[in-house]
């Protein structure tokens, strides 16, 4: 027992020794937002403010318009991961409940689609939302994520699928559920740990999107806040407290929504890492 609570100590050391080198760069960044100017460029470098100089935050929000910013890739966001969520679960149920004959090649196509750059549809995809008269709104940045919302979305629902036993399909259908009903509120509930990753992986890719609200986006009022960052570093880069400052604030919703989903996020990891991709249900 003695050596079990040795081994459990020096465990428990290696982990926070680990975790504080991770922090270092984020309790850094910490730092210098609070410092005064005057501090961040001295020489020989200081670590520790002298005085904590809590308005650069107050002062970084006013220099440019952040809180509209940051309202706008919140609308952006959650209307994407709600598309992500109910599209790659729909999907997902096709791939894993439905039988039809060229399930194999379609299941191909989904993870081929994994290994395409997104790069590389940028500029079919301006043509076409072009065309469509999309060009400086939002569709372009929400709309795809309701038409499938993603092939590694889809790819982790069906996965999750495959792993609940149709009896509960059964057992809704007798009651005369749809299949409709069976996915909103048979799998969907059941399929906690895939939703909460979806909505995370999908909230972190469009709250940081920089390049399509680059190139879709081209009113100041509707830009986001990936796009506001950028403008900052520029007009205002050698107030570098001030630019770290914003940055903080920025990465503020992101850290809620993973203290939100974080706890259901290593199920899913278990069940995608046990099941094999390539054999089809």
């Amino acid at each position: 027992m003695r050596a079990d609570a040795q081994y459990r100590a020096v465990r428990y050391a290696l982990v926070s020794i680990a975790t504080g080198l991770l922090a270092m760069p984020l309790i850094v960044a910490i730092l210098v937002a609070l410092m005064p100017i005057d501090e961040v460029y001295s020489l020989p470098a200081r670590l520790i403010p002298s005085r904590l100089e809590w308005s650069n935050f107050t002062d970084a929000m006013r220099r440019l318009p952040f809180l509209r910013f940051m309202c706008n890739s919140l609308v952006v966001s959650a209307c994407a991961v709600m598309g992500a969520i109910l599209t790659s679960a729909m999907a997902g149920y096709a791939f894993a409940r439905f039988h039809w004959k060229s399930k194999r090649f379609c299941i191909v196509l989904l993870l081929g689609c994994l290994l395409i750059p997104a790069q590389i549809l940028l500029i079919p995809h301006f043509i076409l939302y072009s065309s469509l008269g999309w060009v400086n709104t939002y569709k372009p940045l929400i709309v795809p994520a309701w038409l499938g919302g993603g092939a590694f979305n889809v790819f982790l629902f069906w996965q999750f699928f495959r792993t609940i036993p149709r009896d509960f399909d059964d057992a809704a259908k007798l009651d005369g559920a749809s299949h409709w009903i069976i996915l909103t509120r048979v799998m969907i509930p059941m399929a906690k740990p895939v939703t909460a990753t979806v909505a995370l992986l999908s909230f972190v890719y469009h709250w940081q999107d920089f390049q399509r609200p680059l190139i879709f986006l081209s009113d100041f009022q509707t830009y986001t806040i990936a796009l506001g960052l950028r403008m900052y570093q520029t007009a205002g880069g050698g107030w570098i407290n001030l630019v770290i400052a914003a940055s903080l604030v920025a990465i503020l919703p992101v850290l809620v929504v993973f203290v939100i989903t974080q706890r259901h996020i290593g199920p899913c990891a278990r069940v995608v890492d046990q099941e094999a991709p390539g054999r089809p249900s």
